[in-house]
């Protein structure tokens, strides 16, 4: 039996059984031997219910075809920069006004190596200050250049955010200095810690798409 026979099987005999229980649970037999077939009124609220769910399913069925899915595929790709290219492919092709003579996905790939480096490899240091905190950041091989483009370029965003930070090159990576009048904000800081801090703002989305169109870099 082909394996379509064998659920088409199981499909027909459960769709049965629903059909038998919900007649059971409406039907009963009266002590002259005649069948209650139960109240018209709640007959017709429950035809109605069963449409309504039908419908449903067939619209998260057409949302799911629409997006290119389908419920027996995953919709995870399966590596977070791979994930991120697709999504940014998948807006630039979205946008008819991309000029592709300018995209560059590549620019967005070495970025992605960049933050994986800086994330899972960097070495942060902290050095706790009376109002802030200091880190030295070093790292080796792909990590050094990594971190070198990546911590630098995220102190305007951190002044944007209130803080005070600045940056100091050092042969074996960077010493990175945020600080605060804010008591408070000084608290917040020393829990952030340094990875803590490199993921504050919401600038990297824009970011990726702005590289992929070739109009920004770090």
């Amino acid at each position: 039996m082909s394996s379509w026979s064998w659920k088409a099987g199981l499909a027909g005999i459960a769709i049965v059984g629903a059909t038998a229980y919900a007649a059971a649970q409406h039907d009963h037999a009266n002590t002259d031997g005649t069948v209650n077939r139960g109240d018209p009124g709640q007959q017709q609220m429950m035809q109605q219910n069963d449409m309504h769910a039908k419908m449903k399913m067939m619209h998260a069925r057409h949302e799911m075809m629409r997006e290119g899915k389908t419920a027996d595929q995953p919709a995870l790709a399966g590596q977070a920069a791979f994930g991120t290219v697709q999504e940014i492919v998948r807006l630039l092709e979205a946008d008819p006004a991309t000029d592709w003579s300018k995209v560059n996905i590549s620019a967005l790939r070495e970025h992605l190596i960049d933050m994986d480096e800086v994330t899972m490899h960097a070495a942060a240091a902290e050095r706790a200050l009376d109002n802030g905190i200091e880190f030295t950041v070093t790292g080796e091989g792909r990590t050094l250049p990594a971190i070198k483009r990546m911590v630098p370029a995220h102190v305007h965003e951190l002044g944007q955010l209130g803080w005070n930070a600045a940056t100091e090159d050092l042969p074996n990576g960077v010493r990175l200095t945020v600080t605060s009048d804010d008591t408070r904000q000084v608290t917040k800081l020393k829990a952030l810690g340094f990875i803590g801090i490199m993921v504050q703002g919401a600038h990297h989305q824009q970011h990726h798409l702005m590289m992929a169109k070739g109009e920004f870099s770090h």
